[in-house]
């Protein structure tokens, strides 16, 4: 199959050219994001692999669709960013990767929360400068504190098990379809504002759907315990980054760890280190010290990226073959969570 892959870096092409050998497919591997300004880019190919940040609405797949494109491939798990309406009506399948490495992006966001919460990053900047006080890096324990899993997929499962059986936290979830493997062990789930009332930290480990966009807003901040600890490894948007700006600055919100970003399309996997961003939300969030940002890479393990090109491209292989697609993406039949 000819696919013409969107939004490519050099360790996209090296894990999928590396899978790709069992299956031969063509793989034309491009720059440029998938958006209406490019889609035209995908002439002549049988199916398009795009990314989290890739635009596949209606307009671009109507486009892909004049063009002959029969499978939108995603190297993700996420797919708030394709129009399944419009896919369906257009006979085009979309297919993801569930779950490349849950493990990646679990061991990530337990590393952000010890980061921020033992102000490491801030050490490793004076250590730099020959300064070793210990002024103002003063942390807290995990151990005993109330942590709130939002979304105990794959993903949030194994972060509540980890802080739950490992680190001896008082682990709270909230989900459609809990799970009683983790309630086993001593996870108890409530709903999501309850849960916000009580959790000392958040992580956030839900999809971006209708109901889950802005979850976290100016009224769950208010509600939450003084000195909340907020981390989103998932979607940007769950956020809504004015609210919590003011939540930083009145000092509801006590620390952030952000591996994603509302508004992130324009600025993540870019060297912009000589260009002036002028995302104003984005550098205030910056100037907070209690507050950390890494720019979408919980995912990025060779473990992940070697199942991610995997999944894809047996995906794609399938797809030419006439065979069910294992991975097919059918909104009506997603649990919330996964």
């Amino acid at each position: 199959m000819r696919i013409a892959v969107f939004n490519t870096k050099p360790y996209d092409r090296r894990f999928l050219a590396e899978a790709n050998a069992p299956y031969g497919h063509d793989l034309h591997f491009l720059e440029p994001r998938l958006e209406p300004a490019t889609a035209a880019l995908a002439a002549g190919h049988q199916a398009v692999c795009a990314f989290v940040n890739d635009i596949v609405d209606a307009e671009v797949l109507e486009t892909l669709a004049g063009q002959g494109i029969k499978l939108v491939a995603l190297r993700c798990a996420g797919f708030n960013n394709v129009d399944l309406a419009a896919a369906r009506r257009l006979g085009i399948d979309v297919v993801r990767v569930p779950a490349y490495s849950p493990h990646a992006v679990a061991e990530f966001t337990i590393g952000m929360m010890l980061a921020v919460d033992r102000k490491i990053p801030r050490a490793w900047a004076r250590v730099r400068e020959n300064n070793f006080a210990l002024d103002g890096l003063i942390g807290r324990n995990l151990h005993g504190r109330t942590v709130g899993v939002i979304g105990t997929g794959k993903i949030g499962a194994l972060v509540a098990r980890s802080l739950r059986a490992g680190f001896g936290c008082e682990v709270l979830a909230s989900d459609l379809y809990p799970d009683p493997a983790l309630e086993a062990i001593g996870v108890r789930y409530l709903p999501r504002d309850q849960l916000l009332r009580a959790a000392e930290i958040v992580t956030l480990h839900c999809p971006l759907t209708p109901d889950t966009r802005h979850l976290i807003d100016a009224a769950a901040i208010e509600a939450a315990r003084p000195g909340l600890m907020i981390v989103n490894t998932s979607r940007g948007a769950l956020i809504d980054t004015a609210a919590l700006i003011e939540g930083l600055k009145c000092r509801k919100v006590g620390a952030v760890a952000l591996d994603v970003y509302e508004q992130e399309a324009d600025l993540f996997f870019e060297d912009l280190s000589n260009e002036i961003v002028s995302d104003d939300m984005f550098q205030r969030l910056l100037t907070f010290p209690n507050v950390l940002i890494t720019g979408h890479q919980a995912f990025l393990t060779e473990e992940a990226l070697a199942a991610i090109a995997e999944t894809t491209l047996r995906s794609a292989a399938d797809a030419e073959a006439g065979r069910p697609l294992e991975n097919r993406v059918d909104a009506e039949r997603i649990a919330p969570s996964k």
